[in-house]
């Protein structure tokens, strides 16, 4: 019987037939391990919790005695209780296992993964120019950057971009690592969505920006929201 066939599937399983007679169950012929199998493969997770039968058939095979898995056998065809048919009750099983102290802690645990990756990105993306959408940076690699940042009021408070022809030769590209901390969160967050060649305008907002203090060096208000153009030229 499929093990894919239970855990969480809505769709009735199929019923299982009868592997054995009452005879061959009692005698050699049937051991102790080949009844656990079926079981598991066959019942219900309610089921095989109220008799003991879950977890690694070696184990479930010293503890439980063959009469005893005889009488779980014949109540499985007597109430029918078989694997995906009892999902209403598995839920309800698992509400009461997260009451325990163990299962409290796991999903204590669990829920600030969950928060923390449904927290809406603190900055918004418009694609200027599209990259090759091939060669995306992952953290820790290098990536060169033109750049320039504005407040939303229009202000220019720092650029790479220079208009000189003279200049440009001499100016090269910000070259940073990118997603370990090196710049602003805004900037090494987006970074890692931007594709090689691409150029994008971040707005981002002051938490992933200077925050509460700003920067007063570079004219950067407590609480600015920053707004900069970035072209992604080259990844190493």
């Amino acid at each position: 019987f499929p093990r894919e066939a239970g855990r969480g599937e809505t769709v009735m399983a199929a019923e299982p037939a009868r592997q054995w007679t009452e005879g061959q169950l009692k005698s050699e012929e049937v051991a102790k391990k080949d009844i656990i199998q079926f079981l598991q493969q066959s019942a219900s997770e309610p089921f095989l919790g109220e008799h003991k039968l879950m977890g690694n058939i070696k184990n479930v095979a010293k503890t439980a005695k063959k009469e005893q898995l005889i009488v779980a056998y014949n109540q499985l065809f007597e109430t029918k209780r078989f694997r995906g048919t009892e999902s209403v009750e598995k839920v309800a099983q698992q509400l009461k296992d997260v009451k325990l102290g163990a299962g409290q802690d796991k999903a204590k645990a669990k829920i600030p993964e969950v928060t923390s990756n449904e927290e809406p990105p603190k900055y918004t993306k418009s694609v200027l120019q599209k990259g090759d959408k091939t060669n995306f940076p992952k953290k820790g690699d290098t990536v060169h950057c033109w750049y320039t940042g504005t407040l939303e009021d229009g202000t220019v408070f720092d650029t790479n971009i220079v208009s000189s022809s003279k200049k440009k030769k001499s100016v090269k590209p910000l070259i940073f690592k990118v997603g370990i901390g090196r710049v602003i969160r805004g900037w090494d967050e987006a970074l890692l969505t931007m594709s090689k060649g691409e150029k994008a305008q971040l707005q981002i907002e002051s938490d992933w920006g200077y925050g509460k203090k700003g920067k007063p060096e570079a004219k950067i208000p407590p609480n600015a929201r920053l707004i900069f153009e970035v072209e992604l030229v080259d990844i190493d």
